[in-house]
């Protein structure tokens, strides 16, 4: 029992950051209808942000607490993905959006492989590490419970509850859900759909830097090549939980880091992704929507 409470407690931890990823995948999907690749280098571009952050104030205020520290790193990686978002959504996605469908996938593909390239330029192709910022653990009998781990869930938590409320409670969160609806209805009945678009965009940004920082945190490592599998990870589950929903986008984070959890504690590590994906095309073969999806009805 404890080995299967330590298993759960490493797959909600993984989960959580695919979960947060994995939104970012399903709202932009949820408004637009395409999917943005470019996302999990987004995310990896948080990360990146927020280590380069931390540099910066360790050098600057020598013994700065670790708490004020991981908000700093926080806030500017959100602004900065958010700020990179909203660059390619203006310059790489609208001018496309009445194209044929095609056009933004291959744009969004074109994006990741120059978002991967200029960090791999820019910050070079090893590995970043970075010293323990928190390194507390609890023991309970056999069943170990790291600080960083509460500090992921907690923060899941309260950003997932707060962008529930955002997109069920606010005027934002009506316009986007309208967007979704019929982008040419919401703009005849006044909204600004292009500026709910971006919105949509900066949101999820700032959901993946968070991941970012998060998974930077929790490995204390960060490398160029880091957005594409957890990002293909991220898209999996917003695809097996139903795509474009937000329940469903957690759902299937947490599932997917339950499954790598749970194999890679019992069976060959190697073949954690093969368990994954087969996992997901036997839901799909039985449920094409997804977990939490709805089937898409087509007016004709």
């Amino acid at each position: 029992m404890d080995y299967f409470i330590q298993q759960l407690l490493n797959g909600l931890t993984l989960g959580s950051i695919y979960g947060l990823i994995a939104i970012g995948y399903t709202m932009v999907y949820g408004i637009i209808g395409m999917i943005n690749f470019a996302h999990g280098d987004v995310f990896m571009l948080g990360g990146f942000a927020a280590l380069i952050t931390y540099l910066v104030l360790i050098s600057l205020f020598a013994g700065l607490p670790v708490a004020i520290m991981l908000l700093v790193m926080l806030i500017v990686a959100m602004l900065m993905t958010s700020l990179w978002n909203w660059v390619i959504e203006r310059i790489a996605y609208r001018p496309l959006r009445g194209s044929f469908r095609l056009a933004p996938l291959i744009t969004a593909i074109g994006m990741s492989i120059v978002l991967s390239n200029f960090i791999q330029v820019s910050q070079g192709p090893r590995n970043k590490p970075i010293p323990t910022l928190v390194g507390d653990v609890y023991n309970f009998g056999e069943v170990s419970l790291s600080l960083k781990q509460i500090i992921i869930f907690i923060i899941t938590v309260v950003l997932l509850a707060a962008f529930w409320y955002i997109v069920n409670k606010t005027a934002l969160g009506r316009a986007q859900r309208a967007t979704e609806q019929d982008r040419k209805m919401a703009a005849l009945l006044g909204i600004n759909v292009d500026r709910t678009i971006s919105v949509t965009f900066i949101m999820g940004a700032a959901l993946a830097a968070v991941a970012g920082t998060m998974y930077l945190m929790y490995y204390g490592v960060a490398n160029f090549t880091d957005g594409f599998v957890p990002g293909v990870k991220a898209f999996t589950a917003a695809v097996l939980g139903g795509i474009g929903s937000l329940p469903g986008a957690v759902l299937g984070g947490l599932m997917i880091g339950f499954i790598e959890s749970f194999w890679s504690g019992n069976f060959a590590i190697a073949y954690k992704d093969v368990a994954t994906y087969g996992i997901l095309a036997y839901v799909l073969i039985f449920k094409p929507t997804g977990i939490l999806g709805r089937p898409e009805v087509e007016k004709v």
